[in-house]
Order: C-alpha cells, then sequence, then structure tokens
C-alpha cells in the first residue's frame, strides 16, 4: 500500500500589502480632489435647482437665458475664442521655429523655461503687468509718446476693454500652446518628409498633404483646450477691467458675492453653464488628443 503525501500549498494572503501601499500613494491626491474639485462641483450642480430656501426650481436655469446673462456668456465666449486663435497661431509658429527650424537649441531651452513660467503668469500679477506697461500711464505708451509722438490711446486702443483682455489672456495662452504642441512636432518622423520627397512631393505639399493632417488633431485639441483655459479665468479679467466687462466670471462673482446682485443660487447656475461649456471643450481635447496620439505612434 503506497501513500501519497501531499504538500499543503501555501495560503494566499486576505490582503495583498502592495495594492494598499499603491492605494496610500494616490490617497492624498484623492482626498485633494474630492475635497476641491468633486464636491465642490456637485454643490454647485445641486445649488443651480435649489432657491435660498432649499426647494427645487427651474427658476435659476431659465434665467441663464435673459438677455445680459445671455451677453456675458456671448462676450465670456468671444474673449476665450479670440485668444484661443491667436495663442494657437503665434504658438504654433515659435514651436515650429524652435522644433523644426533649425534655430540654435539654446533658443529651444530657452522658450521652453519662459514658456513653463509665462503660462502660469495670471491673475493679479499679470493685470497689474500689462497696465504698467500698456496701460495709460504705463512705460510703453508713455515711451511711444515722448520719443515718437504716437499716442496709443488716441487710435482707440484701451486696455480696459475686448482687445486689452484678449491682448493680456494671450500672454498665458500663447506659451500654454508652445509647451503642449511641442511633443508632437517633436514626434513627426523624418521619414514621412523624406518618403514624400522620394515620391517627388513639394515641401509645401508635404506639409499640406502629410504633415497638417497628422497635427490638426493636436492643433484642435490644444486649442480647445486653450479656450477652456480662458472661458475659467477670472482673476486677470476681475483685476484688470473690474465690473466694465460684463464676463461670465466677474458676473458670477457678483452673484455670489457682490452686495447689490447677491443671488447665491443663480450664481452657481451661471457656474454650472461654465461647467458644461468648459466640460465639453474638454472632452473634445481629450478625444482629439487620443487620435492624434494613435497617428504618431
Amino acid at each position: 500500500m503506497t501513500t501519497v503525501s501531499t504538500s499543503a500549498a501555501p495560503a494566499t494572503p486576505m490582503i495583498n500589502r502592495d495594492r494598499i501601499v499603491d492605494w496610500l500613494g494616490i490617497a492624498p491626491f484623492m482626498i485633494f480632489a474630492a475635497m476641491f474639485l468633486i464636491i465642490p462641483t456637485l454643490y454647485l450642480v445641486a445649488g443651480a435647482f435649489l432657491t435660498p430656501e432649499g426647494d427645487l426650481t427651474l427658476k435659476n436655469i431659465v434665467d441663464l437665458f435673459t438677455p445680459s446673462i445671455l451677453s456675458a456668456y456671448w462676450i465670456s465666449i468671444k474673449v476665450s475664442v479670440a485668444s484661443a486663435l491667436g495663442g494657437a497661431l503665434i504658438g504654433f509658429f515659435l514651436a515650429w521655429a524652435v522644433v523644426l527650424g533649425g534655430l540654435p537649441t539654446w533658443v529651444r531651452s530657452g522658450l521652453l523655461t519662459f514658456s513653463g513660467v509665462a503660462s502660469n503668469f495670471a491673475g493679479v500679477p499679470l493685470a497689474f503687468a500689462f497696465l504698467a506697461t500698456l496701460g495709460r500711464t504705463g512705460l510703453v505708451t508713455v515711451l511711444l509718446r515722448d520719443w515718437f509722438g504716437f499716442n496709443l490711446y488716441s487710435t482707440g486702443f484701451n486696455l480696459l476693454s475686448f482687445f486689452g483682455l484678449t491682448l493680456t489672456y494671450m500672454y498665458f495662452q500663447i506659451p500654454l500652446m508652445v509647451l503642449i504642441l511641442t511633443p508632437a512636432l517633436d514626434g513627426m518622423k523624418k521619414e514621412w518628409k523624406e518618403a514624400a520627397q522620394i515620391l517627388g512631393a513639394t515641401n509645401g505639399q508635404y506639409w499640406r498633404m502629410v504633415a497638417f493632417p497628422i497635427l490638426w488633431p493636436s492643433l484642435m485639441g490644444t486649442t480647445l483646450l486653450l479656450f477652456a483655459n480662458a472661458f475659467g479665468a477670472i482673476a486677470t479679467a476681475y483685476a484688470l477691467t473690474g465690473s466694465s466687462l460684463n464676463i461670465v466670471p466677474i458676473l458670477l462673482y457678483a452673484q455670489i458675492r457682490g452686495d447689490v446682485l447677491h443671488n447665491a443660487n443663480l450664481g452657481y447656475a451661471l457656474a454650472l453653464g461654465m461647467i458644461v461649456i468648459t466640460g465639453l471643450s474638454n472632452l473634445l481635447y481629450i478625444l482629439l488628443r487620443m487620435r492624434a496620439e494613435r497617428w504618431q505612434k
């Protein structure tokens, strides 16, 4: 009679310690995102459908279609579109020059370093910088008047206007475009251009038929990101123009914190509209970014 001895299999631990460590590593980020992004967003969405007494209502949503609020949305959209298109156009040529234009390496490193700083330079410091430079008594304005006899403000220019705010926004829009588009231009393979040249394509035909179709998702996606970036900005606009320019972030601030227009729930509805618009822009950006990455693999 033979006996078969079987060794007991090692017991599988009920708790994976490595997995616990992994979750603990991202726990601070998840807590931070929940406290300062997810929960406040849900609070705003819920408040948009409530009265000050806590009753359900659609009046706040209906009030978004009043002429003054629609005008604020329209001005915000125009400023965002103008600064996004301007930033995308200038930023594209800057990125193209440092990546494919044959400029020295130090120019690229210097531009990217400056872009990393300038893309985050916004709010009150940026507004003060433009007022000190292009304001009615700004440095550039005074130099143009005293040295060249050119009065900038006699041409109709006004920093505290639609054009002035668009110009100010472009200060951080252009560097952001450079930072995001540079990796896409770096991903353009030399073999594609060489193959086009072997087949007899000119440089213009290569860009029109090969390069631009590949870069188009990145260009469009980044432009949408610039739009969302400008649409949600408030500190720069408020510090620069105060309440002279009726854009949505300033109107929202007046509804929630103002003494005259105080209506917190209408402010929540305004915020909900901004969330929808910027959310759609970011969603389209993510989809276009995924398509661009597939092309460049």
